[in-house]
């Protein structure tokens, strides 16, 4: 028996192993062409990521211009072209385990949508019920409440009856605007900072995709 009728995950660093295999260094071919007196640790990536997170570190921080923002953006997609990020252990599992029990799956995530379906298609053999990605623009993508707000009025579920699973504070922000039940998937990364922040603000914080198979199938 499902405890949540739909399942909403984010995607990088939740369900694929994106930060460290696609995310850093596709950034670092960035700053090797519009910043290359600048150069960052994986550790140092992950953490502007969580704060003040990418857009602004990008734009407030390194200063890029609205074309510079458009490479970057080319740079990125190009990259992701030609590699894919691999699902994390189990879960692809538990999505296939998730959707056979006949749960609605959703994804919220600040990756482009046609990348989420490739990478759900190839390593999970599904595509999501509904997908709110990067293309969607700052007025309608995550950490704005519209999708899990289009979820619930596309499906006709109450906020109690969703779970958002995301590693950082924009899906947090997003589940707590609109009501949603909220976990933390603490798999998605390994600094003390970013872990710490994320239990003491989540209700529920899981260590293992283990952790949510038990949450989701909970009688």
């Amino acid at each position: 028996m499902l405890k949540y009728k739909c399942l909403v995950l984010d995607h990088d660093d939740t369900v694929v192993r994106s930060s460290t295999d696609m995310g850093y260094p596709s950034f670092c071919e960035t700053l090797a062409q519009l910043r290359p007196h600048i150069k960052l640790t994986l550790d140092e990536f992950l953490l502007v990521c969580f704060e003040p997170g990418f857009p602004a570190y990008c734009q407030d921080v390194l200063g890029f211009t609205e074309a510079e923002m458009a490479l970057e953006g080319d740079l990125w997609r190009s990259y992701i072209t030609r590699n894919m990020p691999p699902f994390f252990s189990g879960m692809a599992d538990l999505i296939r385990r998730y959707k056979e029990a006949g749960g609605i799956l959703c994804v919220a995530s600040q990756s482009h949508s046609e990348t989420i379906l490739r990478d759900y298609r190839e390593q999970c053999g599904l595509e999501p019920d509904s997908v709110f990605g990067w293309e969607l623009g700052p007025a309608q993508r995550k950490p704005n409440p519209y999708p899990l707000q289009e979820i619930m009025r596309r499906y006709q579920l109450l906020p109690h009856e969703l779970l958002m699973v995301d590693d950082l504070k924009p899906g947090l922000d997003m589940a707590k605007g609109c009501g949603v039940p909220f976990a933390c998937a603490g798999w998605g990364h390994g600094l003390a900072r970013i872990a710490s922040f994320m239990k003491d603000n989540c209700a529920l914080y899981l260590e293992d995709i283990g952790s949510l198979e038990t949450l989701l199938f909970a009688a």
